[in-house]
């Protein structure tokens, strides 16, 4: 709830020239995309569209992160596709309307807390990632075609890097789109307009409920869907919320996006859309171009919404190399280029991480399978580091031999706790386990603590443990085998 400290009226009135012109940008930006996305779900574009309007203009109202451009994304619409071919668009719109519940579900339950376990390696794997596929993505639209495609691509390249040292008044990716659609339409050049991608909308979308049986065989069908659907759209989300966190140099309120995210959705279904989440590309454009507030996100919606609604056959004129020029600065400026020179100064287990999760996101063209294998292995490594972070010391005085142990014992470490004891080898009648600098993570190191002592005492030795912290009694005592007669709560610096 951080960024709801802020009063709420300044995400509206802080930057409202440089929000509505970025806007603006962003409109254009998301027609061919939204266009794909349909193609890439089995729906009629309208449904891409439309969803991608009701999406925008919710969420500038809903959401927690001001400037983040949310529509129908990739992410969701390759999981949908064999539920529309099996079953048809209705079915998408009540998976839809339930992935919302359950986000919204999630919001309330915090599960935006998980992002505290994706580490910082893992977010720059995946924000080359989508560098990458962004520009993979336009490679389509640079293929059998005249240069003329060519010529526009690098002349909206350079109108977007060159105009801003002369004036940063208008956003240099809308004077581009507006340039090259002008002189497009002028001089009729062979090139690919928006209008080739696929049928724009006729007319207005309707409001009202999928036409589904309400039925539990209905919810059996859809609830798998849309479970996964809610997963990876949060997932692409809050990733993305935190890469404009990163640019803009400000916090969101990431349980206030997760709702957000899901009321959008269900607005989006209630008007004939599929399911979205936050855009990372539009989102690189709108905080590139100059937007900071949620007006900016609005302006994008509506823009898109009267561009479909009044001036369709406009909107189909716009040359699609201009768009591509546009993605193409979004995949250059996307891409993290200090990660290449960090190759060498990182961590080599940061530098695996990083890499894995590109080149599963990559290969995959699936978002959340490139974060889950980054995920996992920052936790094996993690893991592997801090057992290292463990030690034990052995005294003797008389027959009185004293084990120091320091450090954490967890699932990951008691196979080295149990061989550094060394139990079996031990001859000494008395045996102290000062455990003042250590700490007993899970019931795993518990157990191991239980098979010391057990074969401690089975080799006749008095056994007594001492000097757990706090935490380590609590567990000890609730889930310990052994006898806890002896054991003596220390004082520690823990």
């Amino acid at each position: 709830m951080t960024s709801f400290l802020i009063p709420y009226r300044q995400g509206w009135r802080s930057n409202v020239r440089a929000d509505v012109l970025s806007g603006l940008v962003v409109g254009l930006a998301l027609i061919p995309e939204a266009i794909g996305f349909s193609i890439i779900a089995g729906v009629d574009p309208a449904v891409g569209l439309w969803a991608s309007v009701a999406i925008a203009v919710v969420i500038s109202f809903t959401g927690g992160r001001p400037a983040m451009v949310s529509a129908a994304t990739a992410s969701v619409a390759v999981l949908v596709g064999p539920l529309v071919r099996a079953h048809g668009v209705d079915y998408l719109f009540a998976a839809t309307i339930l992935m919302g519940l359950f986000q919204i579900v999630a919001g309330a339950l915090r599960l935006n807390l998980a992002m505290q376990f994706v580490s910082r390696s893992v977010i720059t794997g995946f924000v080359n990632a989508l560098a990458i596929l962004i520009f993979m993505a336009q490679v389509p639209q640079l293929v059998h075609v005249t240069w003329h495609t060519y010529a526009m691509i690098a002349g909206g390249l350079a109108i977007i890097y060159l105009l801003p040292r002369l004036t940063t008044a208008i956003p240099s990716p809308l004077v581009a789109i507006l340039v090259l659609t002008a002189l497009s339409i002028g001089l009729h050049l062979p090139v690919r307009t928006v209008g080739q991608m696929g049928h724009l909308p006729d007319g207005l979308p309707s409001f009202g409920l999928p036409h589904v049986p309400l039925t539990l065989e209905t919810l059996q069908i859809i609830a798998p869907y849309s479970l996964a659907m809610a997963a990876v759209g949060l997932l692409e989300t809050l990733l993305t919320a935190q890469i404009v966190d990163d640019m803009t140099g400000t916090d969101s309120a990431k349980r206030v996006e997760c709702k957000g995210q899901g009321i959008a959705n269900i607005v989006a279904a209630l008007f004939g859309g599929m399911g979205g989440c936050a855009m990372i590309g539009q989102s690189v454009i709108n905080v590139s171009s100059g937007g900071r507030g949620r007006l900016s996100t609005l302006v994008a919606g509506v823009f898109l919404f009267i561009l479909l609604a009044a001036l369709g056959p406009w909107v189909g004129q716009v040359p699609m190399p201009s768009l591509v020029a546009v993605m193409i600065m979004v995949s250059i400026g996307t891409f993290s280029w200090n990660s290449i020179p960090n190759l060498r100064r990182h961590p080599w287990q940061s530098s695996v991480v990083m890499l894995a999760t590109v080149a599963v996101v990559v290969a995959t063209s699936d978002l959340s399978k490139g974060v889950i294998v980054g995920v996992l292995l920052s936790g094996v490594f993690f893991a592997q580091k801090v057992q290292r972070l463990f030690s034990v010391e052995r005294t003797q005085d008389g027959d009185t031999a004293t084990y120091r142990i320091s450090g954490a014992i967890f699932f990951a470490s008691v196979h080295r706790f149990i061989e550094q004891m060394d139990t079996g080898n031990e001859t000494a009648s008395k045996v102290v386990i000062d455990m003042s600098e250590a700490h007993l993570w899970d019931i795993s190191s518990v157990g191991a603590l239980d098979k010391i002592v057990g074969t401690l005492a089975g080799n006749g030795a008095e056994v007594r443990v001492v000097g757990y912290n706090h935490a380590s009694a609590d567990i000890v005592d609730k889930f310990a085998l052994h006898d806890k007669t002896g054991f003596e709560l220390g004082v520690t610096p823990h």
